[in-house]
Formats: C-alpha cells, structure tokens, sequence
C-alpha cells in the first residue's frame, strides 16, 4: 500500500455534482448518425458502513442531515455516445468524507466504543467505461450492458482521543494514510418508460466484482423533457462497495436524491 501525507479536512457528509445518464434520442439517431448527451446534476448523499486499514475498522456514519453541517465538494460526470442501437458510456466519480467521527472502532487492542475517538477521512474516484445495446426500443425502452468500474481509495485514519485500550496502529502509529485501488466488471440495465409525453420513469442497477467482493448500484428517477435539447432530472441513487484487501477495508454505501440537467448535442 502506497502511503501518502496525512490531511485534515472539516467533518462532513458528502456533497455531490454529477449526472445520470438516461435515454438519448434525437434526429441525428434516428438517421443513423451520432447523438450524444451529458447530464450535470447535483448528488446529495450520505455515507454508511464500516472503513479501516491495517486491521483497525471504524464505522462511518454521515447521514443525509448532515450533509447541510460541512460540506466537501465532489464531481461526478458521465457522457454517452450513441449510434443505431449501441451507446458507449464514461463515468467519472469523485466524492470526499472529511473527519468523520467514529462512534466504534475495533482491531488487535480489542474494541472501542467510544464517539471521536477516531477520525476517518476518504476520496473516492471512480472511472468506468461501458458499452450498451438497446435491446428494446418501443414505447418502453431497455437497454442492457457491461463495463469496467475502477476505483481509487485514499484513506485517513487519525486517533483523537485516548481510550482504554489504547488505539494503535501495527508499528505504533496512531495516525494512518493510504491508497488503494481496484477494478471490477459490472453488468447492468436502464429501463425508460414514459407516462406522458415530457415525463418519462427511470430505472437503473448494475451488479459487479472481480477486485472487490460486490458493487453494485440502483437508481429510480423521473426525466421531464423540457425541448429536444434538455432533459429535466430527479431521483434517489443507492450504491454500494464491499472491497477488503492486505487490511484495507471499505464496506460502505452512499445513497441520496439528485437533481439535474441532461444536455443533448
């Protein structure tokens, strides 16, 4: 594991700017040439589970509520290129939890339950090319396909108090940085269904492993197509990791609504 400076940041949920790809249809497509979109939009989510290196794991626990406290800027982009009935996908991720407090922490001196004792700091990237077939193109549109989700984890884990018994790191260390990074085949569908003629539903979910023991990810939204060119976008995203490796633990979810805007060019 590659260790990096150790960082203090403000203690936070996680704030999100991104966007979720939904169909894309246009002139262009329809006569066999390239239509492509990108959807900005705004991800509020909290993050739960349990994180930890070296064999020492605290939990994380940064509710939706807390988002509003402190807020640490993510960005998350995703762009798709589609001709006849195939897209080709990329996604790009970014999210920080700042300074979490942990309210248990556990390893080789045992367990502690006590909150503050511990502060978890975590950057996650996340890059995923895909390739997509629409396998149904009626009113109901289905379209289902594969891609690569690589992830990146830098984590802090920084001792704030004294506890009994004491909180150390192998080697002595009370405070920890690392990296690690991973790559996972997913598989997934997107289901678009219209119920007038601006307003359509969404429904996403992928599944995936390979580096990690499971991914996977659910979205259910609703678009309101505005003019050809803009798409109106709302909806709850739910996604979930389960990596453990030499010690490294992140077995963790993030979930929330989001907003946006898809732009179709």
């Amino acid at each position: 594991m590659r260790a990096i400076r150790t960082r203090r940041y403000r203690r936070t949920a996680v704030l999100l700017f991104g966007l979720v790809g939904g169909g894309i249809q246009s002139a262009a497509a329809e006569q066999g040439g390239w239509d492509f979109e990108v959807t900005p939009y705004f991800f509020a989510a909290g993050l739960n589970g349990t994180t930890g290196a070296r064999g020492i794991e605290a939990d994380v626990d940064a509710s939706f509520s807390d988002i509003w406290d402190a807020l640490d800027i993510g960005l998350m982009g995703l762009f798709l290129a589609r001709r006849g009935p195939w897209t080709l996908g990329f996604e790009g991720i970014y999210f920080k939890v700042s300074d979490q407090a942990s309210k248990t922490v556990s390893g080789p001196f045992g367990q502690v339950s006590v909150k503050g004792a511990l502060d978890v700091s975590a950057s996650v990237t996340v890059l995923q090319p895909s390739l997509w077939y629409r396998v149904r193109d009626d009113r109901t549109i289905v379209d289902l396909g594969a891609g690569l989700r690589y992830t990146n984890l830098d984590l802090d884990l920084d001792v704030k108090i004294s506890t009994d018994p004491g909180i150390v790191f192998p080697g002595g260390d009370t405070n920890f940085s690392g990296s690690e990074s991973w790559v996972d085949l997913v598989v997934g569908a997107s289901v678009i269904h219209p119920i007038s003629d601006r307003w359509s539903l969404l429904g996403y979910a992928d599944l995936g492993g390979g580096g990690s023991s499971l991914t996977y990810q659910i979205v259910a939204g609703a678009n309101w197509t505005l003019n050809d060119r803009f798409t109106a976008k709302t909806g709850y995203r739910y996604v979930y990791w389960d990596y453990e490796d030499d010690g490294t633990v992140w077995d963790i979810t993030a979930s929330g609504p989001y907003l946006g805007l898809g732009i179709a060019f």
